[in-house]
C-alpha cells in the first residue's frame, strides 16, 4: 500500500514522504496513529506541488544567502574591548557580541550560533571567523578587536 507521511517515523521515513508500506502495517499502525495518509491521486498531486513550492523557496533563500556572501565575503568587523597588558583582554569576544557588531556594521542579522571562530578571542588584533548564511554557503570575515581608548 502506497502511504504518505504525515509526520517522521522512525527507521520508515520522513515526514512528507511518498512510501509503499506493507498493507497491515499502513492498516495497523501508520492510519489508525495518524502518522500517513493513505495515497490517493489527489493527495499525491499535492504532494508534488507542495515539494515543488518547497524546492522554490529553498532555491530563493539560497540565492538569497550567495547574495549577501558576496557583500560580505572578506569584510572586516570592528569591535572596542578593555584590555590590559600587552593587549590581553578581559574576557572574551562572544559570538553573540560579534553578531551585534555585524548587525549594527553591515546590516545583516544573523544567529549567534552562525558564527564560527577557530579559537576564543582573548587577545586584541585581527582574527578570522566564517559566518554560516546557509547549508553550504559561508562567507570568510575578519573580526578587528582594538583596545577602548588606545
Amino acid at each position: 500500500m502506497q502511504v504518505i507521511l504525515k509526520a517522521d517515523v522512525n527507521k520508515v521515513g520522513r515526514a512528507g514522504e511518498l512510501l509503499t508500506v506493507s498493507d497491515g502495517y499502513a492498516r495497523n499502525f501508520l492510519l489508525p496513529r495518524g502518522l500517513a495518509d493513505e495515497a490517493t491521486a489527489g493527495k499525491i498531486a499535492d504532494l508534488k506541488e507542495r515539494q515543488k513550492h518547497q524546492r522554490a523557496k529553498e532555491d530563493k533563500l539560497r540565492q538569497e544567502a550567495e547574495a549577501a556572501r558576496q557583500t560580505l565575503q572578506g569584510r572586516t568587523v570592528r569591535i572596542e574591548a578593555t584590555a590590559g597588558e600587552n593587549g590581553k583582554l578581559f574576557g572574551s569576544i562572544t559570538a553573540a557580541q560579534i553578531a551585534e557588531a555585524l548587525e549594527a556594521q553591515h546590516g545583516v542579522a544573523v544567529d549567534k550560533r552562525d558564527i564560527k571562530m577557530a579559537e576564543p578571542v582573548k587577545q586584541s588584533g585581527t582574527h578570522p571567523f566564517t559566518l554560516r548564511l546557509y547549508s553550504g554557503v559561508a562567507a570568510e570575515m575578519v573580526l578587528s578587536v582594538t583596545v577602548r581608548g588606545a
